[in-house]
């Protein structure tokens, strides 16, 4: 017990200081190790693994709604970045040059990709011709580079891994309906798989993606009251089409612009796991998405039998779950804080005396609740235990929103609760980027979305500056 006690005593508590927390258990639970690259870090096997979870999850989805996978270049010429102004402009801070080859300096510089649309689009102009060719409902999986001046695991590094969707499409109806289909499916991954609720809405014009006609979001609510855009999808109109030529002729013999989308989701995600479920001992994993969702530890292992007994376990649950066996010769107590750490949903103990009785013990993450089950019934109570502990993680995290959203209608209100009360604030918006600027100086507060679900407060006013409102905006302090 007090090797368990040192073990978990390493991470600060959350309520003492939360980025330290964070750091701490990326650190302690194996996902992340700092590299000698400047804001990059090594994702380790254990933070890889989750990752592929998410890849697959996700890759199954989009081949669902008739996407196909694709790999364009990581470099991009600056003449071709140059042509949609507004996208340009809006990289050009985090955008790292290639100026070298060799020994021999390049006429053009190489742009180390931050995204993929103008790859996107050069390739589009070449293969669209005709109103057959459409549409051309791409995705790829592929790491980007963005030069960063403060970094966090997961959260902001120079580079990380991502999956980036690029859609043509023939009319602006059907490229609204893939960005709006795109942003569901990145909720429900989130809300069926990562159990985080998320809210959807549209961004504001000011913080859109750049070259974007419309760009939606979903927001998620980390467990300090800070928000996390935890996924977003974009409407580019035609205007990346006009920029670099992309044309079909219609079923009319004529030519038109295609209109395009682009979303996107990256290990940023991870950082929301672990911010949203995450408590004083460690990671806390989702079912559906955790690496392993139960490890087996066998108790006195050298007595007869049980080492047996834990392998045949293993063999019959890993038809149908992710199982692990620790058979390593670590005490039992330290076993338990490392996978606490680690956030697996479920443990298995079984020793002499649970062999005796045909029972082992299951002990939850979430709750810690021990479970005495027979070795008879225990597919189903596996079964029915880690779908409990999906509902429970989604459930809670949920109640944690709602009990941390607010609402605001007049600005002396709005700033109070900004400062005291960390999570959303909902208030009325007059549509002026002036309001929305004075807001994010005078509190640290940006605007997170509009959301599709729209009300109106008090007497549908502007929280700044009292004009007539046109929408209602969620605020709050962001990562």
């Amino acid at each position: 017990m007090a090797e368990e006690k040192r073990f978990v005593e390493e991470i600060t508590p959350m309520d003492v200081d939360f980025a330290r927390w964070y750091t701490d258990i990326v650190k302690k639970a194996d996902l992340i190790e700092y590299s000698s690259v400047r804001g990059c870090c090594v994702v380790r096997p254990y933070a890889y693994a989750l990752w592929e979870n998410i890849q697959k999850t996700l890759d199954s989805m989009f081949k669902a709604t008739g996407h196909e996978n694709v790999y364009m270049p990581m470099f991009i010429p600056e003449s071709l970045l140059q042509k949609e102004k507004d996208h340009v402009e809006g990289f050009a801070p985090e955008v790292a040059w290639v100026t070298m080859g060799g020994s021999e300096k390049l006429t053009e510089r190489l742009c180390v990709r931050p995204t993929s649309e103008t790859l996107f689009c050069d390739h589009y102009k070449n293969i669209i011709h005709s109103h057959r060719d459409l549409p051309k409902l791409y995705n790829q999986w592929c790491s980007v580079v963005r030069w960063e001046k403060t970094t966090r695991p997961f959260l902001r590094t120079m580079e990380f891994l991502w999956q980036e969707g690029h859609t043509a499409h023939a009319t602006a109806e059907d490229a609204q309906a893939e960005t709006e289909r795109m942003l569901n499916v990145y909720a429900d991954f989130c809300e069926k798989y990562l159990a985080i609720p998320v809210v959807k809405g549209r961004k504001t014009d000011k913080e859109k993606f750049a070259g974007a006609v419309a760009t939606y979001t979903i927001e998620s609510l980390m467990h300090d009251g800070k928000a996390l855009q935890s996924g977003t999808s974009h409407n580019f109109g035609s205007g990346f089409a006009e920029a670099f030529g992309i044309q079909y002729t219609d079923k009319d013999n004529k030519l038109q612009y295609v209109h395009q989308t682009s979303w996107g989701m990256s290990t940023r995600i991870i950082g929301a796991i672990i911010m949203v479920h995450g408590d004083d001992s460690g990671l806390v994993l989702p079912p559906r998405i955790a690496p392993t969702q139960l490890m087996i530890i066998p108790i006195a292992m050298h007595k007869e039998g049980v080492v047996e007994k834990a392998e045949e376990l293993k063999a019959r649950l890993g038809e149908k779950f992710r199982v692990g066996l620790d058979l390593s010769d670590k005490n039992p107590g330290w076993k338990f804080s490392e996978y606490e750490m680690k956030g697996i949903p479920l443990r298995l103990e079984i020793g002499p005396k649970d062999i005796e009785k045909n029972s082992c013990v299951l002990v939850r993450r979430d709750t810690r609740e021990k479970i005495f089950v027979s070795l008879d019934e225990l597919e189903a109570k596996v079964a029915e235990v880690l779908e409990d502990i999906q509902n429970s993680l989604y459930n809670k995290a949920l109640e944690h929103r709602e009990s941390s959203t607010f609402t605001a209608e007049t600005y002396e209100e709005f700033c109070d609760i900004i400062e005291n009360k960390p999570g959303f604030v909902k208030a009325m918006w007059c549509g002026d980027e002036e309001c929305e600027n004075k807001i994010k100086e005078d509190t640290g507060a940006t605007s997170r979305c509009m959301p599709f679900e729209q009300e109106v407060i008090g007497d549908n006013k502007c929280v700044c500056c009292g004009k007539e409102a046109k929408a209602m905006v969620y605020w709050g302090r962001a990562y």
